[in-house]
């Protein structure tokens, strides 16, 4: 009697946990690619990888067979983050605060926290690096990893943890991930959102070396559509990085498997734009920072057990501006904000429901070119048409045989053009090259005190360099005269004290130099003492940096003391007062925390 008694009770256990499931709104992990172009996956056709687990991910629910984002990183994340063109939202580059997201703009992950859900971000996020840009005050409740744009160190990398800064042991990518799991062990009796944006295949060619053990010999079976631009080795090395990024999928996913989570996670895997080599992607033109559709195709696969089919495929157009409205329906999650958005709620496709789903445009602009999209068709950013699915390589333009619809997309792309890049307004167009954004980056919010200003966001004045013609990962070299300058373009929120660090190498010949940092009428002068001159980290390079990317180093902090700022805008400049040496010091970033704020008057 009482072991039927106990079976009764732990069968209605059961079933009162598994009601509860089923009402209990889904997690979401969203992994998110650097660089990966659609043909990097074995799912694509790839013979040359196996990515399982990434594979795993359509094969268990819905692939979005026609899915395009943007031609570079920051726009594709910004598009995803707010159901919106990306220029919309101010994002106009990929560096020097271009990439920095509109305040007005909201997104997805403010929906999901405020109904309720834990939120956590680990790896590149490239949308803002300072408070309130930060990704930690547009949604999530802890952040780790790189907030710029790419990083240049992958093993051992220094990454931000919470607003501070951490040297790390490991391959970049297995650090992220292992934050990840940590975040998923600590949120698994709730629901959580957790976003793992990986930095592969992204460059620097730095990948374990046992990856490319396996890659370093490998055969170039499957061509690039341009072959005579594919460099094999860089081929090689970004496939590896394709197949260390899939274990880390696999981890996760995992995890979720081992917590019983999995039947009731969405699982979300796209990436941010083609291919950043020239490299199989079946036949398509065009790679990163191209309009053309190699450029902007990404794959996209959803999972979500409990719900959604397996092994579905959809052949309707879509994009990275979907995403949004997709996960809020699906999680039924109300969304926050209420500028319109561009992007459509795929449920029903994905839900194999009856829909009638008209044909529609997708719009894509980089660098002032526009191309635009339907289900057959493309008009790339020269007004030439071309069908997609019998061109991929869009070697035939149709123009002649379509006359009708040329003229009419190239109407849409120009009514594009005034309705969202606004050619009227002041911030319509990029500032020239890697010029900072005119926009001011903010200092001295008391609920984040820490404001990192790295050599990226800063200016160079007179004779001092940067590291490398990619701003994200450069430091200011070549400081050897009176007459140069250091200058950040700030709007300080808080008047107050603040405590100034500058991350800096000095070698010894060099050491002694008398240095001022000046804003407004505030003025703080110390001097570099101290020796640090490592070496550079080409050590952890598997193949050459490409032409442009900095060569690392480890940098030391040198405390110069406090200062005291007014709020509002200002002009923060660091210069030399005495030079001892030939050079004052290579800098990598100023840091200013607020020690305490002035009462406003």
């Amino acid at each position: 009697m009482r072991r039927t008694f106990q079976l009764m009770l732990a069968l209605a256990v059961l079933l009162t946990t598994a009601a509860a499931r089923g009402q209990q709104r889904p997690n979401v992990v969203v992994f998110l690619a650097d660089d990966a172009g659609w043909g990097d996956y074995s799912h694509s056709g790839n013979q040359m990888v196996q990515t399982p687990s990434i594979d795993s991910i359509a094969k268990s629910g819905v692939s979005l067979d026609r899915f395009f984002v943007c031609p570079v990183c920051a726009p594709t994340r910004a598009e995803f983050l707010t159901g919106r063109y990306h220029p919309r939202g101010g994002v106009r580059g990929v560096s020097t605060g271009q990439e920095r997201l509109d305040l007005s703009e909201t997104t997805v992950v403010e929906a999901f926290r405020a109904a309720g859900y834990a939120t956590g971000a680990f790896g590149k996020w490239h949308n803002g690096s300072q408070w309130p840009y930060h990704p930690m005050a547009r949604g999530f409740d802890e952040y780790f990893g790189h907030s710029s744009g790419h990083w240049g160190e992958y093993f051992d990398a220094p990454l931000e943890d919470n607003g501070r800064m951490v040297r790390t042991t490991g391959y970049i990518v297995d650090v992220c991930t292992d934050r990840a799991l940590n975040f998923i062990d600590r949120n698994r009796q709730r629901p959580f959102f957790c976003f793992i944006p990986f930095t592969t295949p992204h460059s620097p060619w730095s990948v374990p070396v046992d990856d490319w053990l396996r890659f370093r010999d490998r055969p170039i079976a499957q061509a690039a559509t341009t072959p005579e631009r594919e460099k094999p080795e860089e081929t090689r090395c970004v496939l590896a990085m394709m197949e260390q990024q899939d274990r880390n999928v696999g981890r996760v996913l995992r995890r979720l498997q081992d917590f019983g989570l999995r039947e009731n996670t969405i699982v979300l895997y796209f990436s941010d734009n083609g291919p950043n080599t020239a490299r199989w992607t079946g036949g398509m033109k065009g790679q990163k920072a191209t309009t053309d559709e190699g450029g902007i195709r990404s794959v996209c696969f959803l999972s979500w057990p409990a719900r959604l089919p397996q092994g579905h495929v959809v052949p309707q157009i879509s994009g990275a501006i979907d995403l949004l409205p997709t996960l809020i329906s699906l999680a039924q999650v109300p969304r926050v904000g209420e500028k319109p958005l561009d992007g459509k709620d795929l449920t029903p496709l994905l839900q194999r429901q009856p829909v009638d789903w008209p044909d529609r445009t997708l719009f894509t602009t980089w660098a002032g070119r526009v191309s635009a999209r339907t289900q057959k068709f493309r008009l790339d950013s020269d007004g030439q048409l071309f069908d997609m699915e019998q061109d991929p390589g869009q070697t035939l333009a149709v123009n002649q045989q379509h006359p009708e619809l040329a003229v009419r997309l190239q109407s849409a792309v120009r009514e594009w053009r005034r309705d969202v890049l606004q050619p009227d307004s002041p911030l319509a167009s990029r500032p020239a090259g890697n010029a900072v954004d005119p926009r001011p980056f903010p200092v001295g919010y008391e609920e984040f005190p820490i404001t990192m200003l790295p050599a990226r966001d800063g200016e160079p004045r007179g004779g001092i360099k940067r590291s490398s013609a990619a701003p994200n990962c450069s430091y200011f070299v070549n400081w050897t005269s009176l007459e140069d300058r250091m200058v950040w373009n700030i709007d300080v929120h808080k008047s107050g004290e603040y405590d100034v660090v500058i991350d800096y190498t000095c070698p010894l010949g060099d050491v002694g130099s008398l240095i001022e940092l000046q804003c407004g009428s505030s003025r703080l002068q110390g001097r570099v003492n101290t020796v640090w001159d490592p070496p550079l980290l080409t050590n952890q390079d598997t193949l050459p940096r490409p032409h442009g990317e900095s060569t690392m180093k480890e940098f030391r902090s040198l405390s110069l003391g406090r200062i005291s700022l007014e709020s509002g805008r200002a002009s923060l400049q660091l210069r030399a007062l005495e030079i001892v040496g030939k050079s004052v010091m290579d800098v990598r970033r100023i840091t200013l925390t607020l020690l305490s704020a002035t009462a406003a008057p």
